[in-house]
């Protein structure tokens, strides 16, 4: 019975068991098929390896990436891309434009605004801490982001 596994295209060696008789085939230098007979310390040995090798090409289909990588592509990758000076100028514009709007707004609105978008609180946590509904936290908000839209506009 021949072990079928897939294998490396560098393995040269077939394993074999037929009737407990543990053998090994492969081409020789002319190309003709070999078949030896080894004893089940060596056939133990080379399956081993088999499967250290079987690891390995699982490891590098699965994790490994299969594209050349060029500078271009890596800069295309780029977890922080440089903005240009006019990007950076308008963001601060932008944001320094937003926060006058969201400092026009009333306390309560501000509070939870900021608490909701600046702060990461969900609304359930925000009507926690404010001792209010949730649908007030909710409808507080709907009403702070129309108001924004409408000021931003302008």
């Amino acid at each position: 019975m021949m072990i079928k596994r897939r294998k490396d295209k560098y393995n040269p060696y077939t394993l074999m068991v037929e009737e407990g008789i543990y053998k090994v085939e492969f081409k020789d230098s002319k190309g003709n098929n070999q078949v030896i007979e080894i004893n089940q310390n060596i056939y133990k040995a080379f399956n081993e390896f088999e499967l250290k090798d079987l690891s390995h090409m699982n490891e590098y289909d699965n994790h490994i990436e299969h594209s050349e990588i060029y500078e271009y592509s890596l800069y295309k990758r780029a977890v922080y891309k440089e903005i240009s000076v006019e990007e950076k100028i308008e963001k601060n514009i932008n944001f320094e434009r937003l926060k006058k709007v969201i400092d026009s707004l009333p306390e309560v609105q501000k509070r939870r605004i900021r608490m909701y978008y600046f702060e990461d609180k969900n609304l359930e946590e925000i009507a926690r801490l404010e001792h209010v509904s949730h649908q007030a936290i909710s409808k507080s908000i709907k009403n702070s982001l129309n108001k924004i839209k409408e000021k931003y506009k302008i």
